[in-house]
């Protein structure tokens, strides 16, 4: 091979080509290294390599190109997006106060109300980011970690990442974001002076639904360490056949997000006309209250939905099941559209009179779109409602 000269790459070639580790074999593709151990080089000498809860070589080729497209230093594969996300908050002290988005994904709200708050005696505060001016009076001295999405999990809230990182900085607080919704491609959280990016792997960047895997993504090497232990010790990792699956998913991701993002536009127009349709929540319209920010921090708008029917579960259930093409289930991100409810589905874990007060009403619908010909969804979305 020639001699390589310098030159920055873009985010699709980086997505099929970073990461690649060269084996003997002279294989185009890294392999599924099936180990779970390794033969030390000599007595006095592991190699790189030596107990696949340390390391593998799939898992590392994974690593490296995810790192790459969020323009990170260190990638940690997970086994599970609450894998990820659990790692994360084992960074802080017991006693620690969080300030977390009052609109997040269910999983998560979970594990801090019925474990972190009796094991680690946590306190959390849970705000609307949307208007940032509110958070500096949430601050608190042990205040150790602040906790975004954006887009949030169901109602698609925009969080303005530089102004929230800038707070965290001068008060000398983590700030994480779980960038699920919109993956590497649409936004690199690290890139607005965030300290972590982390994804259910599950969602876009497998984005084919045949894998359950997390991720955490670091730009500082005392944190990349901290986090490399607590992977180590806890345990969390994936097989290599999962890791090679959501690597070859990785590889698609720029052109999937592309599809994704064009066809949720089209469908969030039809619906927003649609006189059954009570409110269309996707940053992609002028109607979002942050539509404007979203376009700053954001290449697109992304593939997530929801929608506002009638405040009713009769109505809702005679939607749901006249769908043909979109399928009733949990999560999102694959190439095919799914359609869920959140207060019965996602985030039924969370308190009733808490949901309501979230907007989490037996109304909403959260869609994931898939990219199938738009006017395909249309079509099914347009004969279900007219029903």
């Amino acid at each position: 091979m020639s001699e390589k000269t310098k030159h920055t790459q873009g985010f699709d070639t980086r997505a099929i080509h970073a990461g690649f580790l060269e084996d003997k074999s002279n294989a185009l593709i890294t392999p599924i290294y099936a180990n779970s151990t390794f033969a030390y080089e000599g007595f006095e000498s592991q190699g790189q390599y030596s107990y696949a809860r340390f390391g593998n070589p799939t898992r590392t080729s994974f690593e490296k190109a995810l790192a790459s497209l969020e323009n990170g230093s260190d990638a940690f594969a997970f086994s599970s997006g609450m894998a990820a996300i659990s790692a994360v908050f084992n960074l802080l002290p017991q006693g620690s106060h969080i300030i977390i988005s009052d609109d997040q994904y269910g999983g998560t709200y979970n594990l801090i109300e019925n474990m972190l708050k009796v094991t680690s005696k946590h306190e959390v505060t849970y705000m609307d980011f949307s208007p940032i001016d509110k958070l500096f009076g949430k601050i608190k001295p042990n205040t150790k970690m602040i906790w975004v999405e954006t887009p949030s999990n169901p109602l698609l809230k925009i969080a303005n990442l530089r102004e929230i990182a800038i707070a965290a900085n001068d008060h000398n607080i983590l700030c994480v974001a779980d960038n699920t919704f919109a993956s590497p491609y649409i936004q690199k959280p690290l890139d607005h002076g965030f300290d972590i990016s982390l994804h259910s792997t599950t969602k876009y960047i497998n984005g084919h639904s045949d894998i359950i895997g997390g991720a955490v993504v670091v730009n500082n090497n005392d944190l990349a360490e901290k986090i490399r232990q607590i992977q180590l010790n806890t345990g969390g990792v994936p097989s290599p056949f999962d890791v090679f699956l959501t690597h070859r998913g990785l590889k698609t991701l720029g052109i999937r997000m592309k599809k994704h993002s064009e066809n949720a536009m089209k469908v969030a127009e039809f619906l927003h006309k649609h006189p059954k349709v009570e409110k269309v929540f996707y940053p992609g319209l002028k109607s979002h209250p942050q539509h404007q920010l979203a376009k700053e921090q954001m290449k697109e708008f992304g593939g997530m939905i929801s929608i506002l029917l009638k405040d009713d579960r009769e109505v809702v259930k005679s939607f749901l099941e006249k769908l043909q093409l979109f399928e009733l289930a949990v999560s999102l991100g694959g190439v095919e559209s799914l359609i869920q409810h959140p207060a019965t589905m996602t985030h039924k874990s969370i308190p009733l009179r808490k949901r309501n007060i979230m907007g989490i009403t037996e109304g909403l619908i959260r869609l994931s779109i898939g990219i199938e010909d738009a006017d395909d969804l249309i079509y099914d979305l347009k004969q279900a409602l007219d029903k």
